[in-house]
């Protein structure tokens, strides 16, 4: 009887010790992502959050060379997220119209503000807050209806939840911990940009993830783009808003597949630089001259509440008969005191202040 106990409770340790290693096999190699789907939270209908903290998977995917369009980071992605224990799977934006618009001001005492509104078809909010293992902690948004999760997908559920966290490598606007603050808008006409200069390449919004990520200020992150080949997302030509904690503020524009830098405290839809100056702007959109009379008029100075207000003032709205839903979310950036605080689908007792702090 006794060789029969000793036994039973040797298969017994065997099966323990095989378990406990499974255990420790999954916290190790799914622990921070679970963590992190874990964390997906309703904030409000169509709007989510959610905390990661450590590997991104950004520099294995750099050194990989990236990608040249969603559909392509997928699998990438899709093997991130799993550890590659799940099938790659492929999927690509449908090119759709959206416009933006923002503003760069001062408080009265003397922080630096970003504003910034999306506008844009029916969103889903995704907002990041990111701390990635050997880079800058983040706050940023993503649309999770952009690059298509499924109709009346929502991030509920562990499997859904894990899908959200794809939102790491994708950015429409952010700020990080160093008061850089980047807007992605669209730049007025279909001219997509892509580079071919043998250097990895990235879309346009996995590499606003990746500048809010590894540049302090927009210096850095004008050298960051300088180290690899864009390309459009979407089927749109983009630029996009920068400030930074200085209160220095650009639009960076593509012509032609080259870089250009143009100083603007105010970015719409349409071209700023010299080469293609007002492209796509159309005589009724009046949101860039709103703007800059609303910021002329106050010197520059606004307080957080006056930055939303003058936001308030091109807000677009939709119609049933059309796919454009209007202003999806207003955001306002402080980059002195880095924040996000996010307006929802318009709606102002829909609001929610993101600090730094993971």
């Amino acid at each position: 009887m006794a060789k029969f106990v000793r036994r039973i409770l040797l298969a017994l340790g065997v099966i323990l010790l095989v378990l406990a290693g499974i255990i420790i096999f999954a916290a190790i190699t799914f622990g921070p992502l679970y963590r992190a789907a874990s964390s997906v939270k309703k904030l409000d209908e169509g709007v989510y959050y959610f905390e990661f903290k450590g590997d991104d998977g950004m520099e294995k995917f750099i050194a990989e060379g990236g990608a040249s369009s969603a559909g392509d980071m997928t699998p990438f992605i899709t093997g991130f997220l799993s550890k590659g224990f799940a099938p790659q799977q492929s999927a690509e934006p449908v090119p759709q119209d959206y416009g933006c618009s923002s503003m760069n001001v001062r408080s009265p005492e003397g922080n630096v503000l970003m504003g910034r509104n999306f506008d844009w078809s029916q969103a889903l909010c995704l907002i990041a807050h990111v701390k990635p293992k050997g880079g800058y902690e983040y706050i940023s948004a993503f649309d999770g209806n952009l690059f298509g999760f499924g109709e009346d997908w929502k991030p509920e559920g562990i499997q859904n939840q894990f899908m959200a966290l794809a939102g790491i490598f994708y950015a429409l606007d952010g700020i990080n911990e160093k008061g850089l603050a980047i807007a992605d808008l669209t730049a007025g006409d279909r001219e997509e940009t892509h580079q071919d200069n043998g250097k990895p390449d990235l879309t346009t919004t996995c590499a606003l993830k990746y500048m809010l990520s590894k540049a302090a200020d927009i210096d850095e992150a004008i050298a960051l783009l300088g180290t690899v080949d864009m390309h459009s997302d979407a089927g749109w030509a983009h630029h996009y808003s920068m400030s930074d904690a200085s209160g220095r503020s650009v639009v960076v524009e593509y012509v032609d597949n080259r870089l250009v830098v143009t100083e603007s405290p105010v970015v719409a839809n349409h071209y700023l630089c010299s080469e293609k100056y007002l492209v796509g702007k159309y005589p009724w959109d009046m949101r860039q001259e709103t703007l800059e009379n609303i910021r002329m008029q106050k010197d520059g100075i606004m307080d957080e509440d006056g930055l939303f207000e003058a936001m308030k003032q091109v807000w677009q709205y939709g119609n049933d008969n059309d796919s454009f839903r209007g202003t999806q979310w207003t955001e306002v950036f402080n980059l002195s005191e880095p924040s996000m605080t996010l307006c929802w689908n318009r709606n102002e007792s829909s609001v929610f202040k993101i600090e730094m702090g993971l």
